[in-house]
């Protein structure tokens, strides 16, 4: 297996994100829920005012460095984890190698004092179920552009910041 780079990562598009944001949504409500498998991590700094997507968890780029190993364990049970900045141009793709390298690397270490068990996984390791990393394409930004005023997709969104671009 090859070591992951900026040129490999997968990118998804912010339609067939808020589509599986829409297809999530069980409730009668207008506010879909973030399907149970799918993770959302923003990791805008300062500029995380003005919106979010709904369901996301905001890590700033400046805490990454600490907070990704918590995060692997965390979210190991998940399907699918986005990541996305502003632009995801630089911290959201930055953000999600940070997230694969360092979830291969727990994969490779069993903990002090860990038991193997019949099937095979060591206690507290996280589990090697296949898990798709991707990078939001053009970040909050563009996501903004088409679902800002979405109020099923956007939480907290000022129109005033966006108006006249980023």
């Amino acid at each position: 297996m090859s070591e992951a780079t900026i040129s490999n990562l997968q990118y998804i598009t912010r339609e067939d994100l808020s589509a599986q944001l829409l297809s999530s949504d069980t409730k009668p409500s207008n506010s879909p829920a973030l399907p149970p498998s799918v993770a959302i991590i923003d990791v805008r700094d300062s500029d995380h005012v003005g919106g979010h997507i709904r369901g996301s968890t905001h890590i700033p780029s400046s805490q990454l460095d600490y907070k990704v190993p918590e995060l692997v364990r965390t979210l190991k049970d998940k399907e699918a984890v986005v990541f996305h900045c502003a632009l995801s141009q630089q911290r959201g793709p930055s953000a999600a190698l940070r997230y694969i390298r360092e979830r291969k690397r727990l994969l490779a270490m069993p903990k002090e004092g860990a038991v193997r068990e019949d099937s095979g996984n060591i206690n507290g390791q996280v589990e090697s179920s296949e898990q798709k990393v991707l990078v939001l394409e053009g970040g909050f930004v563009k996501w903004q552009e088409k679902y800002g005023e979405d109020k099923r997709l956007t939480d907290a969104y000022q129109k005033d910041i966006w108006m006249f671009g980023y």
